[in-house]
């Protein structure tokens, strides 16, 4: 799975990095070295102008967690962060957002726990990983989203619609299988026409453009375990973990 992950670029950089067409100013988000579940993340989509229906690709925030639009509370999406790329074209909650709403979530890196058993001086426990392409270059992460409306709010509410999203994920392999047994999948940059276009709806051509971040070419190491509390931030995060932390 992909339950926490790194996102510090600037909204200016992924505006170029990802050639965005349309990005509000006034919105913000500060770089995060602990995306958590239910945060507020960047997410790069395509939607039609209103006026002239021409595709704008978008840069605007996501609540992570994806909650179908048939949902009776906001609360179901932090269950749902992930789809698994082996049913995301048949389960319910992500088979329409699939063929009309991908996005792209970009990332610095993400974090995997690997349980360490115990030992007779030390208690089992998971150690922290971080896990990012070995070049340094962004992650644009494959995702969902989808639009929900809060039932028990007014109608002339705008803030009673929320968009939230998800990642999709795989069997992990190389430097990430080590660690856990899946992985985020991600969009190459000459696919990403293609994935974030509404129009390509179908799903085996969807499917063969996600691809191993960094075509699996991934560095590890573990980090400090000040990253296990989503209260804690900042670049300190990914400090090499000590020598009693890491077992080495």
């Amino acid at each position: 799975m992909c339950g926490r992950y790194v996102s510090t670029r600037s909204p200016q950089d992924l505006v170029g990095l990802f050639q965005v067409t349309r990005w509000e100013p006034e919105q913000i988000l500060e770089p995060s070295w602990n995306v958590a579940p239910t945060d507020s993340v960047w997410g790069v989509l395509e939607r039609p102008d209103r006026e002239t229906g021409e595709l704008q690709r978008q840069l605007r925030p996501l609540r992570w967690g994806l909650v179908p639009s048939w949902a009776k509370s906001l609360n179901v999406g932090a269950k749902m962060i992930n789809a698994r790329l082996e049913t995301v074209h048949e389960k319910p909650a992500y088979r329409r957002p699939f063929a009309k709403r991908r996005c792209l979530l970009p990332a610095d890196g993400y974090y995997e726990w690997q349980a360490i058993p115990a030992t007779e001086t030390a208690k089992a426990r998971k150690q922290p990983w971080f896990i990012t392409p070995e070049d340094g270059s962004v992650m644009a992460m494959a995702g969902l989203y989808e639009f929900w409306r809060d039932p028990a709010a007014a109608e002339d509410d705008p803030a009673a619609w929320w968009t939230t999203c998800t990642v999709i994920t795989t069997e992990a392999k190389d430097a990430a299988g080590r660690i856990h047994p899946r992985m985020p999948l991600t969009i190459a940059p000459a696919d990403f026409e293609s994935w974030l276009d509404p129009t390509h709806q179908d799903p085996h051509e969807l499917r063969a453009l996600l691809t191993a971040p960094a075509a699996g070419h991934l560095g590890a190491r573990p980090v400090s375990a000040a990253v296990n509390s989503v209260r804690n931030n900042g670049p300190q995060l990914l400090n090499d973990a000590p020598t009693s932390d890491n077992g080495a």
